[in-house]
C-alpha cells in the first residue's frame, strides 16, 4: 500500500473513531486485518492514528492559531486531515515536510474541492514557516492539559489526588507507546524455550523486571507467532498479572473471576492451578464469554468454565475460596493503549461506575466463603474508584478485613510501591506497567452483623 493510501486509511479510521466512539485499539485491529498491510505500513498507520489521538489537543491548539475558523467548525474530515498532517510534521521524521503537505493537499482535492485543498496547503505551509503555536496559558492545569493533550478535568483530578508534578508525569507517559508484555504458559513450556521460539521469529525479547515467567517483547506481533497460536504465551500487561499474584491461586481452589472478559486474568488463574480446582469466568456479554472460551481452548485449560452472567445479580452464597473482582472502571490507567478515551470519557462516568462497582463488590462478597480472599482491582488511577471504594466497602462489611499478607506475595520491586500492606496503586509507567489499583480482603469466620 502506498504511503498516501496509508494516510487515507488513517483518516478513515480517525473519522470512525470520532463518529462511533469506537475504541481505537479494536478499530485499528479491524483496519489492519481488512487491508492486510505490510509490517512497515501497519506500523505507519498505527503511529499516525494513535499519535493524532494522543496529541489531539496540542495539534488543535496550533490549528486554531493558523485557521480562519475554529477547528470544531471545520468539516470533520478536513479537521482530522489537518490534525494527522500536523502530527506528522511535528512528531515523524520519516517523511519530508513537503511530502506531508502534498499528500494532504491531494487527499483534500480528492474528497473536497479546490478551495479546501488550497486552505489545507496554506495552513500546513504556514506552520512549516512559522512553527507550532506556543502554549501560553497561565493556569498550570490548563497549560499541562494542552501541552500533554488531556482534558482539563483529568489533569485537575490528578493534581488534587497526586500533586501537580505526578499529574504531569502521568499525562506525559500516556503519550508514550505502551510496552507489550507476554505471560508464559508454564503448564506447557519453559520461559527459556519461549524466548528461543520468539527470537527465531524475529522478535526482540527482554526479561520482565517483575515476573520470571513473563517477557517484554518488541519488533513484531506476538499474537502472530507460533508460540501464541500453540498456547505457549498470552499477551497481558504485568500490572494485570500482579492482580492474579495478589489473589495467589493454590491447587484445588474454587475461584470466581466475576468480571472476566477478555479472560487474561481468568486464564492465568487456571494456569496457576495447573488444571486443578475450578475457575468460573463470568461476564455480562455472551460474545465476550466466547472470547474467554477461545482463549482457554488455545491454552489447553480444562478447569475453566466461562459463563454469561451479571455480577450484580449473583445469588451464590459462600461457595468460592477466592474471588477476583476486576471491576468495570473508567480505564484511566490504560490511556496509552486507548488514547481516544481522553476525549470520550466524562467526569460523570466516574460517579456512575463507582455505584456499579459497589453493587458488584457487595454481591461478590456474599459468594465468598468465610476465611476466603477477595481481590478487587481496576485499571484506573482515580481515588473514587479505588481507595475510596475500598474504604466504603470496609465500613459497610464488618466481616471484611484488609489482607495484610498481600505484600509478602508480591515481587520485591512491587512491594516498594505499596502504601499499605494490603493495597497497591500502580501509576502508569512507574515500573513499565499500565495504571492499576489492586487490594486484597479476607472474610472473617464470624458472621457479619
Amino acid at each position: 500500500m502506498a504511503e498516501a493510501s496509508v494516510r487515507e486509511a488513517a483518516l478513515d479510521a480517525l473519522l470512525r473513531i470520532e463518529k462511533n466512539q469506537a475504541y481505537s485499539n479494536l478499530l485499528l485491529d479491524e483496519v489492519l486485518k481488512k487491508h492486510q498491510l505490510s509490517s512497515r505500513d501497519s506500523g505507519l498507520l498505527t503511529q499516525i492514528v494513535y499519535g493524532t489521538l494522543q496529541h489531539q489537543r496540542l495539534l488543535d491548539h496550533t490549528l486554531a492559531a493558523y485557521s480562519n475558523r475554529p477547528p470544531d467548525e471545520l468539516a470533520g474530515w478536513v479537521r482530522q486531515l489537518l490534525l494527522l498532517s500536523l502530527f506528522q510534521l511535528k512528531y515523524l521524521d520519516r517523511v519530508p515536510d513537503h511530502a506531508v503537505v502534498n499528500e494532504a493537499v491531494n487527499l483534500a482535492a480528492k474528497r473536497g474541492h479546490k478551495g479546501i485543498s488550497g486552505m489545507v496547503n496554506g495552513i500546513l505551509r504556514a506552520v512549516i514557516r512559522k512553527g507550532f503555536a506556543a502554549v501560553e496559558a497561565e493556569d498550570t492545569v490548563t497549560r499541562t492539559a494542552i501541552e500533554t493533550s488531556h482534558p482539563d478535568w483529568m489533569i485537575s483530578r490528578w493534581t488534587r489526588q497526586y500533586g501537580a508534578e505526578t499529574a504531569a508525569d502521568i499525562a506525559v507517559h500516556n503519550n508514550v507507546p505502551p510496552v507489550t508484555s507476554i505471560r508464559v504458559n508454564a503448564m506447557l513450556i519453559s520461559p527459556e524455550e519461549v524466548r528461543s521460539l520468539l527470537e527465531e521469529e524475529g522478535l526482540t525479547v527482554r526479561d520482565s523486571p517483575i515476573f520470571k515467567t513473563a517477557f517484554r517483547v518488541s519488533g513484531g506481533s506476538a499474537a502472530a507467532t507460533e508460540a501464541f497460536k500453540k498456547g505457549f504465551i498470552s499477551i497481558q500487561d504485568e500490572g494485570s498479572m500482579i492482580a492474579v499474584q495478589a489473589l495467589d491461586p493454590e491447587a484445588e481452589d474454587i475461584i470466581l473471576d466475576a468480571c472476566a472478559a477478555p479472560g487474561g486474568k481468568a486464564c492465568m488463574i487456571a494456569e496457576r492451578l495447573n488444571n486443578s480446582g475450578r475457575v468460573t469466568a463470568r461476564d455480562l456479554h455472551t460474545h465476550k464469554v466466547k472470547l474467554i472460551e477461545s482463549q482457554a481452548a488455545r491454552l489447553k485449560l480444562t478447569n475453566l468454565l466461562a459463563e454469561t452472567g451479571d455480577a450484580r445479580s449473583m445469588e451464590e452464597e459462600a461457595v468460592y475460596d477466592k474471588i477476583l473482582v476486576d471491576a468495570p472502571c473508567s480505564g484511566l490507567g490504560v490511556i496509552r493503549r486507548k488514547p481516544d478515551m481522553k476525549w470520550s470519557k466524562q467526569e460523570a462516568d466516574i460517579e456512575r461506575l463507582s455505584r456499579l462497582q459497589k453493587d458488584i463488590l457487595d454481591k461478590a462478597w456474599r459468594a465468598l466463603k468465610p476465611g476466603g480472599r477477595m481481590v478487587y482491582s481496576t485499571c484506573t488511577i482515580d481515588e473514587a474508584e479505588n481507595e475510596a471504594q475500598l474504604q466504603s466497602f470496609l465500613e459497610k462489611h464488618r466481616d471484611a478485613e484488609p489482607d495484610e499478607t498481600m505484600k509478602s506475595r508480591l515481587p520485591e520491586n512491587v512491594q516498594q510501591l505499596m502504601t499499605t500492606e494490603s493495597s497497591l496503586q500502580l501509576i502508569p509507567g512507574k515500573i513499565g506497567t499500565d495504571g492499576f489499583f489492586i487490594c486484597s480482603l479476607t472474610k472473617s469466620k464470624r458472621q457479619e452483623r
